[in-house]
C-alpha cells in the first residue's frame, strides 16, 4: 500500500444522524499522509485508533494511538495528515460545523476515556472498553476502543 486506504462506517447522506456525515476508518503507512486539502464548514475528530499521526496546519499537533484530535474548519483551512513510523490507523468522524463562520481551530485531546466535551450541543462522542456500560447511540466496535456518537439526530435545515 503507497497510500492512505479508507473503509467508510457510515456516511447516510440524509441528515438522519444530525450533524454527523461521514466516518471512515482510515489506514496509512509508515510517513504516508491524504496529502493538502482543503475543509470548509466541517469539524473534523480524528480518534487514532493505532500508531501515531502528525496534523499539519499551524504548528504541527502530533497524536498517538488513543488521542482525539478536533480539527474545525469554520471559514477554511488547507492542511494535511501524516503516518509516524509506525503507521496509523484513524476513524475520521466528519460532522457539520458547529459554527461554520469562526476562525479555524485544533485541539489534541490526550488519550481520552469516557465522555469527552466537543464544545458542541448536538454531537458528543465516547471512548472505552466493550462491555455492558457502553452507552446507547451510534456505536463503533473498532476492535480496540468502543466509539461511540450521541447525535441530536434532528433532521437538519439542510436535509429538506
Amino acid at each position: 500500500m503507497t497510500g492512505p486506504d479508507g473503509r467508510t462506517l457510515l456516511e447516510p447522506g440524509d441528515g438522519s444522524l444530525g450533524p454527523l456525515l461521514r466516518v471512515t476508518d482510515d489506514r496509512l503507512p509508515p510517513g504516508t499522509g491524504y496529502g493538502v486539502h482543503a475543509h470548509r464548514a466541517v469539524d473534523v475528530v480524528a480518534v487514532v485508533l493505532a500508531g501515531s499521526l502528525t496534523h499539519r496546519w499551524g504548528t504541527a499537533a502530533p497524536l498517538s494511538a488513543g488521542d482525539v484530535g478536533v480539527l474545525r474548519a469554520g471559514r477554511g483551512l488547507d492542511h494535511d495528515e501524516v503516518a509516524g513510523p509506525d503507521g496509523a490507523r484513524v476513524l475520521q468522524c466528519h460532522l457539520r460545523a458547529a459554527d461554520p463562520g469562526a476562525a479555524p481551530a485544533h485541539e489534541v485531546l490526550q488519550a481520552p476515556h469516557g465522555w469527552v466535551d466537543l464544545g458542541r450541543p448536538d454531537a458528543r462522542l465516547w471512548l472505552g472498553a466493550d462491555g455492558p456500560d457502553v452507552p446507547d447511540g451510534v456505536v463503533l466496535r473498532t476492535g480496540g476502543p468502543v466509539v461511540v456518537w450521541s447525535v441530536d439526530a434532528g433532521r437538519p435545515d439542510w436535509a429538506g
